[in-house]
């Protein structure tokens, strides 16, 4: 009988223990780490980035360079290249979805060569000597899909983009600035500039979003 009453309060308690922990482990942590994971600008939501429409047109983690219409002015910033995983083309775009940087190292005579065909047209699309091209112009991130650039490689691409966009040096110029974002914590790193929320700022908007009233 002893026996018995014994086994049933342990019984008991476990049952006890296993529904705190299924309602402790399986409903509230899960509910507060979903919470905690879409607080701030850079959510597990992707941290997408929308258009003056509201449309999303992309992520301000992914850096992906944009392309103008064939035969019209380029009024975009552009982002670092992310070159090739094949090795066979220095502009050819990456893929986000794979984040696959180039596998040269810093002694291959490839890279050597995409840096220099690099900075020869990022220098003849500037209007600017080879010499003032930033160096993370020419090369690319661990990642291969960095969504920042260096303010001194957006300040080469300011008057290219006033020309074509007709905003004049001066606006531009001030649009860079209100996107530079500072080092971390204020020391690591170094200053940058996104991308993707500068293009926005410029009127770059989601060729095939359909908004509400739309």
């Amino acid at each position: 009988m002893q026996f018995t009453i014994g086994f049933l309060r342990q019984m008991r308690a476990g049952l006890l223990v296993l529904l705190a922990l299924t309602v402790v482990l399986g409903v509230f942590y899960p509910a507060v780490v979903w919470g905690v994971g879409r607080i701030g600008p850079d959510s597990a939501e992707g941290s997408p980035v929308h258009d003056t429409n509201g449309c999303v047109v992309g992520s301000a983690l992914v850096g992906v360079d944009p392309a103008p219409p064939a035969g019209e002015p380029d009024p975009f910033f552009h982002a670092r290249t992310t070159g090739s995983a094949a090795d066979e083309d220095p502009f050819a775009p990456g893929d986000p979805a794979a984040a696959l940087p180039t596998n040269q190292g810093p002694s291959s005579d490839v890279l050597a060569g995409f840096v220099a065909a690099r900075r020869a047209a990022i220098a003849e699309r500037e209007g600017v000597s080879p010499s003032d091209v930033p160096v993370d112009a020419v090369t690319g991130s661990g990642s291969g899909i960095d969504p920042h650039i260096s303010p001194a490689y957006a300040a080469i691409q300011v008057p290219r983009v006033a020309a074509a966009t007709g905003l004049g040096e001066p606006r531009v110029r001030e649009l860079v600035a209100e996107h530079t974002e500072g080092r971390q914590l204020g020391f690591l790193g170094e200053e940058r500039v996104n991308v993707l929320e500068l293009n926005v700022a410029l009127g770059l908007t989601a060729p095939d979003c359909v908004t509400a009233g739309g």
